[in-house]
């Protein structure tokens, strides 16, 4: 009886543990929804500007390391960074980035 208890606490820990957010800081590209990955260049400003503006599209951010897309929270923060090379901080949950800090990337 004890071994299923520990087992099924151990089991809870494990899912809790995968539901946290990951903080961290990552270097990447301000694209918009509508383009993703293919605006993850510095030339792409202007379109992501007038796909969010005139389409509906949301800003995102475009990870370096693996191209992966984030759905951001804070679009007025990041608004003025379309088309740039940054560095974001905050916590990444699933497909979603909750921003911290933008800044340009060295």
């Amino acid at each position: 009886m004890r071994a299923k208890y520990a087992v099924g606490l151990f089991l809870a820990l494990c899912a809790g543990v995968l539901t946290l957010a990951a903080d961290g800081t990552w270097t990447g590209y301000i694209s918009d929804s509508e383009c993703g990955a293919k605006g993850a260049n510095e030339k792409h400003a202007d379109c992501a500007a007038k796909c969010v503006s005139e389409h509906g599209a949301k800003y995102v951010f475009v990870n370096d390391a693996d191209k992966k897309v984030y759905a951001i929270d804070a679009q007025d923060k990041v608004a003025a960074h379309a088309g740039h090379h940054v560095t974001v901080t905050g916590s990444v949950t699933g497909d979603a980035l909750k921003l911290g800090t933008i800044s340009m990337a060295k």
